[in-house]
């Protein structure tokens, strides 16, 4: 995984996390990678792991069996779904349309971008 320097390591994970439960890759319910076993895929300290998880924890995207490990939340989807979409409208989205703005960039044109994108990374 390649990190930015623009957000906290931290978040990037979560997000990673995030797009996986999102893409149904992990399931709802399903047991997840332990601290340690994704620190070492991700090649980052476990602590900032744990962070990952106790900000996750908090979001009600995961939850803890003590003794077992960290699954998937039941509705964790809905709730990624929820936090992400609110946070691209908030904090992406005017930098985006100040951009298409500033470039004289159409609607048009950005569907038929987007519909290629689809196409090409996630429909079979």
């Amino acid at each position: 995984m390649d990190f930015r320097d623009n957000e906290p390591i931290y978040m990037q994970i979560a997000a990673y996390v995030s797009e996986n439960i999102t893409l149904d890759k992990w399931q709802a319910e399903q047991k997840i990678q332990s601290v340690r076993d994704l620190a070492v895929e991700l090649q980052v300290n476990p602590n900032t792991v744990a962070r990952t998880y106790d900000f996750l924890q908090n979001q009600e995207v995961i939850f803890n069996k003590r003794g077992i490990g960290y699954f998937v939340s039941a509705d964790a989807k809905d709730k990624v779904k929820s936090y992400r979409k609110e946070r691209f409208l908030q904090q992406e989205l005017p930098e985006f349309f100040k951009n298409i703005f500033l470039l004289d960039i159409s609607l048009e044109e950005i569907e038929k971008r987007y519909d290629a994108f689809k196409t090409q990374n996630y429909q079979a």
